[in-house]
């Protein structure tokens, strides 16, 4: 092959610190576009953020250049800076140290889309610690209870 082609789907998801509520509707109408707009300038082609009041949910295309873990790292911690930049919460913001980024193919983004955009309907029924612990059994990852950390 003469140029290299990919096509990585990452759904990933992170929690605010503690998994505080501080994820408003007000907070998110501005925290969105500037995710949209970090993850666009990695390289990166967003298809969608939703979240509630403790985490978020993001799919996009993985620029290859780029490695997860460094387009976490700057994620949150941009968004975080500016968060509390802008005063959008009363306390000072960070996420969970952590996040789970995990791959989508090609004939499941529809699915992950709808899931994604159903964030509130689907937080009725199931916390995020719920939620997170059935990605981790979906994707074959389990948590030691002992001390929370994944095991392969």
């Amino acid at each position: 092959m003469s140029h290299s082609k990919t096509k990585i789907w990452i759904h990933a998801v992170f929690s605010s610190k503690d998994r505080q509520p501080l994820i408003q509707k007000k907070v998110r109408m501005i925290l969105y576009p500037l995710i949209r707009e970090q993850l666009t300038a990695s390289g990166c082609y967003v298809d969608c953020i939703n979240g509630v009041e403790d985490h978020i949910h993001i799919l996009f295309l993985l620029n290859p250049q780029v490695a997860i873990s460094d387009l976490m790292k700057h994620v949150k911690g941009s968004s975080s800076h500016e968060i509390n930049r802008q005063n959008l919460i009363p306390e000072k913001f960070a996420w969970q140290t952590g996040y789970g980024a995990f791959s989508i193919s090609e004939s499941q983004i529809g699915r992950v889309r709808q899931y994604i955009a159903n964030q509130e309907q689907h937080h009725r029924k199931m916390t995020f610690a719920e939620e997170y612990s059935q990605f981790m059994k979906n994707y074959g990852l389990i948590i030691d209870p002992d001390n929370g950390e994944i095991n392969r």
